[in-house]
This record gives C-alpha cells, sequence and structure tokens, in this order.
C-alpha cells in the first residue's frame, strides 16, 4: 500500500489530504472566512495533523506532495517551507505539483467524456490571473501563465470549440470568458477549488524532490519587490 500526503496554500484556501492506494482516507478545506485574511499560516499544520491522524499517522505515509503554484507569495511560501520541514523530520522527499494542474484534475473529473479543453484560471489579483490550459486527460496545452482577462480572453477566442473553465479567476472574470467562448461551471460547483486529493493523485507514482530542492513558482515577482521598484529613486 502506498499512503500519499498532499497540501496546496497557493489559493485563499488551506487544502490537504490523504490518499492510500488512490482513495481518499481524509480531506480537509479551510476557506478564508468571508472578507477576512486567509489562513494559512494558522490552520495549515493542525489540518494536516487532524488528516494524518486520520490516516493512521506520520509513520504510515510513504509520499509528501505539495502545491507549489503559481499563486499567492504568501501561500506558496507556507506550503512550501511546511512541507520541507516535515519531509526532512521524516527522511524522505516531496513530489512538486503545479496547483494549476490539480484545479484542472479536478475540472475534468466534472465533465468526465467531455473532449473540450480544460481551462484553470486562478486570481492573481492586481486585475490578472494565472492560468494554463490543458486537454481532457490533464495534459498541458499551454503552460502555466499570467496575464490581464482580455489577453486571457484573447487566447480563449483562438481555441477551436472553446474551452471548459473553472477556478477563482474564472469566477471573477466570468463574463469576459463566456463572452470569449469559454464555459464557465455554476459558481456553486466545487471544481473552483483546488482539492488537495487531486494534488495527492498526481503525485502518485511521481519521483521525490530533495527537500531543498522544492521550490515555489510564483511566475511574477511579490507585491513587495514590484512597491520597492515604484518607489525607488
Amino acid at each position: 500500500m502506498t499512503t500519499v500526503v498532499g497540501l496546496d496554500t497557493a489559493t485563499d484556501d488551506v487544502s490537504v489530504a490523504v490518499l492510500r492506494d488512490s482513495e481518499v482516507v481524509a480531506e480537509r478545506l479551510v476557506a478564508k472566512p468571508g472578507a477576512g485574511h486567509p489562513r494559512h499560516s494558522e490552520v495549515l499544520l493542525v489540518e494536516l495533523e487532524a488528516a494524518v491522524a486520520e490516516g493512521g499517522g506520520w509513520g504510515a505515509v510513504d509520499l509528501l506532495a505539495a502545491g507549489v503554484g503559481p499563486g499567492s507569495f504568501t501561500g506558496l511560501r507556507v506550503g512550501v517551507a511546511t512541507a520541507r520541514a516535515i519531509a526532512q523530520s521524516l527522511g524522505t522527499g516531496i513530489v512538486p505539483v503545479g496547483t494549476l494542474d490539480a484545479l484542472a484534475r479536478g475540472i475534468a473529473e466534472h465533465a468526465s467524456g467531455s473532449t473540450r479543453p480544460v481551462l484553470a484560471v486562478a486570481d492573481a489579483r492586481r486585475r490578472q490571473v494565472f492560468a494554463a490550459l490543458f486537454d481532457p486527460g490533464g495534459g498541458r496545452l499551454l503552460q502555466p501563465f499570467v496575464a490581464s482577462p482580455q489577453e486571457l480572453c484573447e487566447r480563449v477566442a483562438a481555441i477551436p470549440g472553446g474551452a471548459l473553465a473553472a477556478g477563482s479567476g474564472a469566477l471573477r472574470f466570468r463574463r469576459e470568458l463566456e463572452a470569449a467562448g469559454a464555459e464557465v461551471l455554476a459558481d456553486a460547483d466545487s471544481a473552483h477549488r483546488v482539492w488537495a486529493r487531486h494534488v495527492c493523485g498526481l503525485a502518485e507514482g511521481g519521483v521525490p524532490s530533495p527537500p531543498e530542492a522544492v521550490q515555489p513558482i510564483y511566475l511574477r515577482p511579490p507585491d513587495a519587490e514590484l512597491w520597492l521598484e515604484r518607489d525607488s529613486p
């Protein structure tokens, strides 16, 4: 039996899961409270410990998987640092998983049997999105990129037959995406969230990397660097 523990903190949510032989043993997702701030640093370890306890404890864990973005600078920093610390204490490696890949897996799961490409879109704030395009089997058609809604919609309009889109960015820019020919899943659909079970599933059979080799994918400088550049004489 192979037990995989996975986490993702690239979005406003904290998502953790335990899979054993591809079956979900435990899964937890903590959303940002209303208009408050994301709770990555407060709840990640608590939720991980609870999920792992349901799965038989850390001694039963064979593999760690971590969502590495693109996404929130702060969220990614918390998630990757936590995964590294756990891996070092367990003496194991980490399988890094693209957050948009995990999001796309959930969209494709929702639309089983569809032949349309899958568009994973995460809100990057500053009126930008992180996005990537996948075939129905999860293969990347467009590598992750950061773009304005207009730039994203130009790419969507060029997709024959349109795409099936979901994610926080798809929700925020639903009107623009639908005008460009995409179908955006209903607001309440769970496929708009990144679920750690998909992080675990993508990591199964993967090759673990040493903890220090696992790096977040940001795609753009953090806000602090931009502010420094803006305020420099």
